[in-house]
């Protein structure tokens, strides 16, 4: 095996595939990366068994052949060597010889064969999706998951496609965030699926490029994504979502309008003063002001009152600073609508003008 490349050619999709394999690995040949040489197309594969990026480039006068070198020592000698350096790249038996200019690097390598297979079953479903459109849905929910939670449908994303309906849905069990979108082709089928944490952070990171468009493919127990030259795969979550419906079917306060940026410094003040770990403040509501209190146990006190237009019964409710302001940050309006349940089970967050996405925030006992 034997190709010469350009740096520029090579270091960003070894950096996508290297951001995907973990840095300990049960198995050796994991922290490698898989090069492979055929019909004048280097193939470069990164997985950790839940997660893979294939990266394919166009190469010329290359020998075919495939070994497996270790990834992060790879993707610092390309990084650090200069800009727009010619980088020659020869298998000796089980080492590999790398050089540039003047740099010479010999790397240690594991058989390709050994490496191993990425299990996936055959894709039932397909549609097609800008990338611009997927990132704006992702970043407007992905915030939301939760983190090694012993619920484990809760450690990713429902992704919902109802014929050109498009639906993402994260939660921590604390918080909520739903996004609605049109596909401009409808895909002629209803599927909902699971993507794990780490690959919606993953796929989010690869979305660079707006105008692209996305071809995404699915079966019940894995999603294969095509972005350009690179094919994103992931395993999905086998469980099933729990039914989110039943939080929009109850008896609402009436709505209460705020200025984003206002409400957004008012909470970040009071919040230097709230318990580290629990974050709570308390907002007391009356039918002209909001006011939003917090004191932690070293006995300090923090309060910022805020003029507001309330019709309804005064009302006292908590909640998690940091969990409203991920909200509001996310919202694109100069405008933030929180309309609480008359339970005091839940406060809704969006836009006056009604939009794509909600977030939803469950108050706190204090």
């Amino acid at each position: 095996m034997k190709f010469i490349i350009n740096r520029e050619q090579l270091l960003t999709p070894l950096q996508q595939i290297v951001s995907v394999i973990e840095k300990r690995q049960t198995m050796p040949i994991l922290a490698n990366v898989l090069i492979n040489i055929a019909n004048d197309e280097l193939i470069l594969t990164g997985t950790d068994l839940e997660i893979q990026i294939i990266a394919k480039i166009n190469i010329d006068s290359a020998t075919p052949g495939s070994i497996t070198v270790p990834a992060r020592k790879f993707l610092d000698i390309c990084r650090l060597l200069p800009s727009g350096a010619e980088i020659s790249f020869e298998q000796h038996d089980d080492k590999v010889k790398i050089a540039s200019n003047r740099s010479r690097f010999s790397l240690s390598c594991l058989p390709a064969d050994n490496y191993p297979e990425f299990a996936e079953s055959d894709t039932t479903n397909q549609f097609i999706i800008n990338a611009g459109q997927l990132k704006k849905a992702l970043d407007k929910t992905l915030f939301c998951m939760a983190n090694q939670d012993v619920r484990y449908y809760l450690n990713g994303l429902l992704l919902h496609i109802s014929n050109s309906k498009l639906e993402l849905v994260a939660s921590d069990g604390h918080r909520l965030s739903i996004y609605e979108d049109q596909l401009e082709q409808g895909a002629g089928f209803e599927a909902r699926i699971i993507l794990p944490r780490k690959g919606v952070l993953e796929l989010n990171r690869l979305l660079d490029d707006p105008e692209a468009e996305l071809k995404v493919e699915f079966s019940s127990n894995n999603i294969r994504i095509f972005i350009k030259n690179l094919i994103f795969s992931a395993k999905l979550v086998d469980s099933k979502y729990p039914d989110f419906g039943k939080v929009f079917q109850q008896d609402f306060f009436n709505k209460i309008n705020i200025d984003k940026q206002v409400f957004k410094n008012a909470l970040t003040r009071v919040a230097i003063l709230s318990n580290e770990k629990f974050k709570g403040v308390t907002f007391d509501i009356t039918s002209e002001s909001l006011r939003i209190s917090t004191h932690n146990p070293e006995h300090d006190e923090a309060e910022e009152e805020l003029a507001i237009e309330y019709t309804g019964d005064p009302l006292s409710i908590a909640f998690n600073a940091q969990y409203l302001l991920d909200a509001v940050s996310n919202l694109d309006s100069e405008f933030a609508v929180l309309t609480i349940a008359s339970n005091a089970s839940s406060c809704f967050i969006d836009e006056p003008d009604g939009c794509a996405y909600k977030f939803i925030v469950m108050p706190m006992r204090l």
